[in-house]
């Protein structure tokens, strides 16, 4: 499953409109798969804070939360860490 649908899975019911309004830049920049590596670290850097967010408004649990961290790092900060 794709990290987004992930994210967006695991937000609370109540809040899934108004994270999947956030998540619309962070997914087109993170998606296009932009040559730009420094705008996709920042890109995926503010994403972890914005996930750590909801996390600690408990709008996300802390097992997604770790899990979503994990795919994150995974797929765009450690991909472009060496360009």
């Amino acid at each position: 499953m794709r990290t987004f649908d992930l994210i967006r899975d695991a937000v609370l019911p109540e809040f899934r409109d108004r994270v999947a309004e956030y998540l619309v830049e962070y997914e087109t920049v993170l998606g296009e798969n932009a040559p730009d590596s420094e705008r996709v670290r920042t890109t995926a850097h503010q994403l972890r804070g914005y996930l750590r967010g909801l996390n600690t408004t408990r709008v996300l649990g802390m097992a997604d939360w770790e899990e979503l961290d994990r795919r994150i790092v995974g797929t765009w900060l450690t991909r472009h860490a060496q360009e």
